[in-house]
């Protein structure tokens, strides 16, 4: 019988305080064995590096070793993980996730290769994002759930909060690259691919993520999101990669149409009203004639548009699932239109910092025009 494999299980904090106790006692709590924990302070400043080491304990059965850092980031965080580990595989999580207790044993049966063109360098789990009864928090929970009913067994992406790694695997491509700021799960994801590797989707190896549920943290990561997707594109361009496509994008594509149509309607209805309240005699005929007129009745059928988006197809899928989740009240449903409209702007942003980033050479990025 072949002896089991020794799983490092890793996560980082920083100013996590409140999360720390439930996280590690989950990790404790996995019904795989052999297993360490490894837990790394990246800079915290709230007491999340005294809570830490009050569980550094490297006797117990499951020994939990403590390791603290300057502040660095989560990509440097991981990869102290990945160099102290002594398994032969490394499971990553997040400080706000709480594992299911039979989530690495879920992975781990899943790391034998289907045939010889699989080289599972990878597996990844599945996110169930909580609620806490507010629009924000519901809107997070049914698009990550949409996002995984749709992923393949063979996937582009080991997500950071539920995922693990072969570590020799992710040693011989540079392991986790700190200039990364954001997204480098995804960064190592198309390394480990572009080297031959295959990561492997296990829906039952199952985390639950505290609710998302304050809007300003969840447009801030949709911003850093947008941003980083500039990084990955340009490092990454689809000429270049091998094996599956990006399949963890969701809605975000059909979000940044909402802020363009909203832009458009402005600019073509303003001329429009002026125009109208300035003439001395309301004349159709003559206002058919107006160009800002054309453009307007444009504007209103791409708006008409814009309601199918919001509450048809897969975004629509995710904001009728966020109102079912509580209820369907007028101020739901403005709330949701407020989101949507504030979501498209912080994906704007993010892409236009992550274009400046590329023409800077800031962030990870190389230099269009060196000096």
């Amino acid at each position: 019988m072949t002896t089991p494999p020794l799983v490092s299980a890793t996560v980082c904090v920083r100013d996590g305080v409140a999360w720390i106790d439930d996280c590690i006692q989950a990790l404790i709590e996995q019904s795989y064995r052999p297993l360490e924990i490894i837990a790394i302070d990246d800079g915290s400043t709230d007491g999340s590096k005294e809570k830490l080491l009050s569980w550094h304990d490297e006797t117990s059965e499951v020994p939990i070793r403590v390791f603290t850092q300057e502040a660095k980031g989560l990509s440097a965080g991981r990869q102290l993980a990945v160099d102290v580990a002594k398994g032969e595989w490394v499971a990553i999580t997040d400080i706000d996730v709480r594992p299911e207790p039979d989530w690495i044993e879920t992975m781990v049966s899943e790391i034998e290769p289907l045939d010889e063109t699989e080289t599972v360098v990878a597996v990844t789990g599945r996110t169930v994002f909580g609620h806490a009864g507010d629009v924000v928090s519901r809107v997070r929970s049914v698009e990550i759930a949409r996002k995984y009913r749709a992923r393949p067994r063979k996937t582009s992406l080991a997500n950071g909060p539920c995922s693990m790694f072969h570590r020799q695997a992710l040693l011989d491509i540079g392991g986790f690259n700190p200039e990364w700021y954001h997204a480098e799960d995804m960064e190592v994801s198309l390394r480990l691919i572009g080297n031959g590797g295959s990561i492997v989707y296990a829906p039952s190896a199952v985390v639950a993520h505290v609710p998302e549920k304050e809007r300003k943290r969840f447009l801030a990561k949709r911003r850093r999101d947008a941003r980083a997707h500039v990084r990955i594109v340009r490092h990454f361009p689809r000429r270049k990669r091998i094996g599956p496509g990006l399949d963890f994008i969701g809605s975000s594509t059909l979000v940044l149409t909402v802020l363009p149509l909203w832009i458009s309607a402005l600019i073509s209805g303003l001329p429009f009203v002026y125009k109208a309240i300035t003439m001395d005699a309301w004349d159709w005929d003559e206002a058919q004639e107006w160009w800002q007129t054309k453009i307007l009745l444009s504007t209103l059928l791409l708006m008409v548009l814009h309601e199918f988006i919001l509450w048809r197809g897969p975004l629509g899928e995710v904001n009728r699932g966020a109102l079912r989740e509580g209820k369907t009240t007028l101020r739901a449903v403005l709330s949701i239109r407020s989101l949507t409209f504030r979501w498209s702007v912080a994906l704007w942003q993010g892409l236009l910092l992550g274009m400046y980033d590329a023409l800077t050479g800031k962030n990870g990025h190389q230099p269009f025009f060196k000096r």
